[in-house]
């Protein structure tokens, strides 16, 4: 081992594991939403676990000694945020895997930055399109097109459920560029703005769910899977999960902890395949494929390089935590 050498493995080995654990966590999410659904109604199950993931961050916030915001401009912004980034496509990822395999789910959410981009350059104007991004782009989606099987024709709830997750990723797709654009640059850190985030999403949950689906059931009234897998997607991978990202971000880079993208599919297919023995098409894992080579192509990763933008960071519930 030379020197020069010696330095780069140390680095790798302070954020790889963060990295592959964070990968885990959101790609498992999809597993854990599969479980919640099957005795919760999908509001339900987005209201316990965005609650169990505000008290998570409010208790990271009160270790570290920060605050909430308190401007209340901040807040207004944190309350489309909330709705975009987390209530509405939660809760349209739970609808979509009544119809569909946690896996398949999966492989949806790596779309988000195929809506971030267009979002980006032509709604908040936040981006700019080049060539090498628009390529990727018509690349991103044929392989949407390749994951839907269109040839076979369209209809039925598992082509619905498809779309539920489309429009799920399309949500975090229009919730990525607007926090760039409104919350960007804030002095407060991302904790507190995460953990406002969800506090928000949890109170407009508190109102909606209710209204639409009936009172939640009790804790106390589920099967211990799924009150381990509500536990296990509000603290983990609607808490936890994103002080790690957090720290990927500061350790390794935006750009490389940007890249757990690309685990996220991988993991939730295997867990899928091992824990629920869902099975896929030839076509939704060459598709997925596609997807991923338009994203890379898009953010500059394949070819000449260039550095990638938050636009195109596709990580679900917080900036980061989308599943």
């Amino acid at each position: 081992m030379t020197t020069d050498l010696t330095p780069d493995r140390a680095a790798l080995r302070s954020w790889l594991p963060g990295f592959v654990a964070l990968g885990a966590i959101w790609g498992s999410s999809f597993l854990f939403i599969k479980v919640g659904v099957a005795e919760l109604h999908p509001l339900h199950l987005t209201l316990y676990r965005v609650a169990a993931g505000a008290v998570t961050l409010l208790v990271v916030l009160a270790v570290l000694r920060d605050r909430l915001p308190r401007e209340p401009r901040v807040w207004g912004h944190l309350f489309v945020i909330a709705a975009l980034g987390v209530a509405i496509p939660f809760t349209l990822f739970g609808y979509g895997e009544q119809r569909v395999e946690s896996m398949l789910a999966g492989i949806w959410n790596a779309t988000t930055p195929l809506v971030v981009l267009p979002m980006a350059v032509l709604v908040f104007r936040t981006e700019r399109l080049t060539a090498r991004s628009a390529t990727g782009l018509a690349l991103g989606f044929a392989g949407v097109l390749v994951v839907l099987g269109v040839w076979e024709g369209v209809g039925g709830a598992h082509f619905t459920g498809q779309l539920l997750c489309f429009a799920a990723a399309a949500c975090y797709g229009v919730a990525i560029p607007y926090q760039k654009k409104f919350i960007a640059g804030s002095a407060l850190s991302g904790v507190s703005l995460s953990a406002a985030q969800l506090l928000m999403a949890a109170a407009q949950l508190a109102v909606v769910a209710p209204l639409v689906a009936g009172a939640p059931p009790v804790p106390t009234a589920l099967s211990p899977e799924v009150l381990a897998s509500v536990v296990a997607l509000g603290a983990l991978g609607t808490g936890l999960a994103f002080v790690i990202h957090l720290r990927n971000i500061r350790v390794a880079g935006a750009s490389t902890a940007s890249m757990v993208t690309y685990l996220i599919p991988l993991f939730a297919v295997l867990v899928g395949a091992v824990v629920l023995d869902e099975r896929m098409t030839w076509h939704q894992p060459v598709g997925a494929l596609v997807v991923l080579l338009g994203v890379a192509v898009s953010q500059g990763l394949v070819g000449r390089r260039r550095t990638p933008t938050p636009a195109g960071v596709a990580t679900p519930a917080v900036p980061a935590a989308r599943v």
